[in-house]
């Protein structure tokens, strides 16, 4: 089922995850319905925050991203990235700082650059509760940032300078009254 992805301003994408435990209700169906969400409104990350949960669970897909030139390098280890990440943790960031230009399916035509470490090491369950603890780089470590930062209450525009938040500000004002076209299924606040 395609839920409705919620849009800047709503309260629940600036609250702190809780910690879900294998019981949560119907949770394989919520993982199934958070893909479908995502896919249907091309995305490759969602987190539950972004359908309205405050719990700390968040997907990953970046299988789209195999086809493009600037991954040519790295093709074969992003053609079959699919993950499922439940009360993650980030242990560690590394590396160098480097921009990369960010969007949000909560934030729609809004995209800007925004710096973040190479590398993270990161401990989370997978949706049949088996525990990892693994090392990611490249895009797939900035997608993982992106939506562990949902989970965490923050939006990427969060890490912009205070210029640029100046120069957004107007289109996230419309956000969160409607005022946007998209292709895909929003709630908007009250």
């Amino acid at each position: 089922m395609i839920l409705p992805i919620r849009a800047f301003g709503d309260p629940v994408l600036r609250k702190v995850g809780k910690d879900i435990d294998k019981d949560y209700p119907e949770l394989q169906e919520l993982i199934d319905n958070m893909f479908e969400t995502m896919n249907s409104a091309n995305g490759i990350g969602l987190a539950a925050p972004q359908i309205g949960l405050d719990i700390r669970l968040f997907i990953i897909d970046v299988s789209p991203l195999a086809d493009d030139d600037d991954y040519e390098d790295i093709k074969d280890e992003l053609v079959n990235f699919k993950k499922v990440f439940i009360n993650a943790k980030i242990l560690e960031e590394s590396g160098e700082e480097w921009k990369f230009n960010e969007g949000c399916l909560s934030i729609p035509d809004v995209r800007e650059d925004v710096k973040r470490k190479s590398n993270i090491l990161i401990e989370y369950y997978d949706e049949n509760f088996v525990k990892h603890t693994e090392t990611f780089s490249d895009i797939r470590a900035r997608v993982i940032q992106h939506e562990y930062d949902h989970i965490e209450g923050t939006l990427f525009t969060d890490h912009l300078s205070s210029l640029k938040k100046k120069l957004v500000k107007g289109k996230l004002t419309k956000i969160s009254q409607g005022d946007v076209s998209i292709s895909y299924k929003m709630r908007f606040p009250k």
